[in-house]
């Protein structure tokens, strides 16, 4: 089976790719290399020991897409590429919905029109908002709050909507919650540019000395330590997710929805014992105040994917914090890796 990963040499991607070789997939990469780095794919290789196909190419680029799937027998796409900041959605929102929405939109019909009508499409939890009850699951109501997450919240709809229209299409949304973590060989992880968005990297970086301090948004929530807790999934646990969805799309009917996390929040003050613990690195953090829109706590029922996919997460805390640290030791000089 051929498998074309749009967003293939990204954070997410990258791990999908992987995960697939593996397992004897053939795959394609489609990227851009504009939040990525092509030493990723020498990289993918030296780890599966097998090629990769790759194409530079912007989704937006309806043309160039389109040269793809002629080129290619594709049998199903992993939709992994789109921005993904919550802080830079609110500040250039157009960005973030010509971006997401368009891009999908053209992956979509560029397909129809090469009769591939498997899809598995890279969602958030962000699509939930603040939750009414824990833990989440998939039925449990959607209210997202930032443009970031309303393109996934859009885009969820307008997939529905396709997979009801034409009995061909098969959908998996999945919802990650908060990917983290690194492959364990250390070869491909995330690296963002400037001042992070995500926990894990911010505390790799002032473990590593290049920021001061990890500033912590509130610590009067109504939790045990005070601080914010949300559901952390390695991004290893995230990409077998991808696979166990691909292996499961043929028995379904039209769309399915699953919840991809481990069922269990941890606090920021809990992440920061762990990094500490495996990179024997004191992290100096202070807490200031709430930021607006943030919860208390979020975390994953994801009894469904264990049920329906046969997928559960392995990997801890420790787990995550460990191999996010490896990750970091081996980055060194590389600047843009997601």
């Amino acid at each position: 089976m051929k498998v074309l990963v749009t967003g293939g040499a990204g954070y997410v991607g990258s791990h999908v790719a992987v995960d697939l070789l593996e397992k004897n997939f053939e795959v394609i990469i489609l990227d851009n290399f504009v939040n990525s780095s092509r030493f990723v794919l020498d990289n993918i290789k030296v780890i599966t020991g097998k090629n990769v196909i790759a194409y530079n190419v912007d989704l937006l680029d309806k043309g160039a897409l389109n040269e793809v799937f002629e080129k290619n027998k594709i049998d199903v796409v992993i939709h992994c590429a789109g921005h993904k900041s919550v802080g830079e959605s609110v500040n250039y929102p157009l960005k973030y919905y010509d971006n997401n929405l368009i891009s999908t939109i053209n992956l979509c019909n560029v397909m129809n029109d090469h009769h591939v009508h498997k899809l598995i499409f890279s969602s958030s939890a962000v699509v939930y908002g603040i939750p009414e009850s824990l833990p989440l699951t998939e039925n449990s109501p959607l209210n997202a709050l930032n443009p970031y997450g309303k393109t996934k919240y859009m885009l969820e709809k307008i997939l529905i909507d396709l997979s009801l229209s034409n009995p061909l299409w098969k959908i998996v949304l999945l919802r990650y919650f908060n990917p983290v973590g690194a492959h364990p060989s250390g070869l491909i992880g995330e690296n963002p540019t400037g001042i992070p968005d995500n926990l894990l990297p911010i505390i790799a970086k002032v473990a590593d000395e290049e920021m001061d301090e990890l500033l912590v948004f509130g610590g009067d929530y109504d939790t045990p330590d005070g601080t914010g807790i949300r559901d952390y999934i390695h991004v290893s646990d995230l990409a077998k997710g991808h696979v166990h969805a691909l292996e499961s799309i043929d028995a379904f009917q039209k769309f399915k929805i699953f919840n991809l996390g481990t069922g269990r929040g941890y606090s920021v003050l809990e992440v920061i014992n762990n990094f500490e613990a495996v990179s024997g690195k004191t992290i100096p953090y202070r807490i200031v105040s709430r930021r607006p829109g943030d919860m208390a706590v979020s975390y994953a029922d994801a009894t469904k994917a264990a049920r329906e996919l046969n997928w559960v997460a392995t990997k801890d805390i420790y787990d995550m914090c460990h191999d996010a640290w490896n990750w970091k030791q081996n980055s060194k000089g590389i600047d843009k890796v997601f």
